[in-house]
Formats: C-alpha cells, structure tokens, sequence
C-alpha cells in the first residue's frame, strides 16, 4: 500500500487557479504535497511556504519552465540557463528543499543544425545548472519525454548516458508513465534499468488521464518501483479528455472530470499492493 503522504498532483493541470483554491482541494482530496509550476515572477518563495504549508502539503518538485538548453544560438542558451538559475534561487527558499526537474525545450521536435552538437551543448549546459545546484544543495531530475515534444532523450537509456556525460552527483532522472507508454518497449524494464538513478516518477495513463482510463498496466510499473525500494514521490500528472496535450484546458466542465481522475487514481494507489 501506498501512502497518500508520498502521492502528489503536478499544479500546472488545473490551469489558472489560485494556488489557495488548489491548494485547499487536492488538501481536501487526501494528497500529500505537490509537483509545483513555479512563477518566480510573481509568486514569492514565503507565500508558497504558507499557502501550501497551511494545508499540509509538501512541495516534492518544481516543474521548469520552458526553455532550450541546447540551441545553437548562444544567446538562447545563456538565456535557459539563467532561468533555471533564478528557478534554483526560488527553489533553495522553499522549506522542502524540492526537486528541481529540467528538460529540453517542449515542442522542439526536431535539431537545429545537428543533434551531435545539440547534444554536447545539452550537456555542457545540464552539467552548469548541476553545479548552480550543487551551489544550493538542490538535487536535479532530468525528465524523459517523448518525441512528440523532443528530440533529445526519449528514453530512460539515453537518460543514464545524459548522467554519464554529466558526472554530477546531484542529477537524477524522472521517469513518466506516459511518456514511457510512447517510447519504451517494456516500460517496467525500463524503470529497473534505472536503479538507484530514479528519483521522480511521473504517473498517468496511456492517454494521459487519471490510472485505470488507459492501457497502461501501473500496477507492474508500481510493483517495479517497490522492487527497486523506490521511497520518492509519485506525482500524477494527468489531464482531461481533449486535443492538444501541451495545455490542460479541454471543452466543458474540465477541471470537474480532472478532479474526477484525481479522486479516483489517488484511491487506486492508495488501494494498490
């Protein structure tokens, strides 16, 4: 069984809501803390602290923003990076020392100019925000997407070749079910060839709806994290029907069907063996 204290909800799902609104439902709902889209522009480090910590909610990771790590423009790049530099400042000022995750530009589906050097230029910027972290005793995830929204680590073995270039002692990976539902051949394989690397999991089904709406067998997935001794988080990050899967918000009562998904996935971890 697994504790409700350790399942989280990804916060970009719901869209624009108040943070307090959401804060209070997923309290509500019986979820113990959250994976949160920051927005280091406007929000402040002390009012996330209170908002979430009023409603004891643990903040397990910090969802980036969308920037590329590995253009080939220089400028571009130094731009990603001092935005992940200002994300770590956010995130050293949060109580729960969260996981920091990081990823490639979501959309760019295809290299520049050529993946080789797109992917030399991926590392030398992962290993500089590494050692921006280290800075901060912040701990990193890299997330493994798919190739409908990268072109650069798809899959959990390119993810531990991505740590190898890397050699920083505080990246892991951050595997997804849904995106592990694209791109592996045995998503379960998958997650024990990441080991001990494993530090998030990302849960939703094979069509990115709350677990038990798709073809996704959780189950093994969670048996595998079990067999593993996988302690972290688990975070649903799950949407409700519709087109376009780079935003959550779909036609009619959306958040109510999302809310739906959320009871329900909570209840069958919870539930699960």
């Amino acid at each position: 069984m697994i504790a409700a204290s350790r399942i989280g909800v990804c916060t970009w799902i719901f869209g624009a809501m108040p943070l307090q609104k959401m804060a209070a439902d997923l309290a509500r709902m019986g979820f113990g803390g959250v994976e949160l889209r920051a927005d280091y522009e406007k929000d402040s480090p002390a009012e996330i602290n209170e908002i979430f910590g009023d409603w004891g909610l643990a903040i397990f990771s910090l969802t980036p923003m969308d920037v590329d790590l590995s253009h080939p423009e220089a400028k571009r790049r130094h731009s990603a990076i001092a935005a992940y530099d200002r994300l770590l400042d956010f995130a050293a000022a949060l109580e729960d020392e969260p996981y920091v995750c990081i990823h490639g530009r979501v959309g760019r589906i295809r290299a520049q100019q050529s993946a080789e050097e797109e992917s030399e230029l991926l590392v030398e910027s992962v290993s500089q925000i590494a050692e921006m972290a280290a800075t901060r005793r912040l701990r990193l995830v890299f997330e493994v997407l798919n190739r409908y929204e990268s072109h650069q680590v798809v899959n959990c073995s390119q993810a531990l070749q991505l740590l190898a270039d890397v050699g920083a002692l505080n990246l892991g990976i951050l595997l997804d079910a849904y995106h592990m539902n694209i791109e592996e051949s045995d998503p379960v394989a998958a997650i024990h060839e990441a080991g001990a690397a494993l530090w998030l999991y990302h849960c939703a089904d094979s069509n990115r709806r709350g677990l038990g709406f798709g073809h996704t067998d959780w189950r093994a997935q969670l048996a595998a994290l079990a067999e593993m001794g996988y302690r972290g988080p688990l975070i649903l990050e799950c949407t409700a029907v519709g087109p376009d899967p780079f935003t959550p918000i779909k036609s009619g009562d959306w958040r109510g069907q999302l809310c739906e998904d959320l009871r329900l996935s909570l209840q069958r971890l919870t539930a699960s063996e």
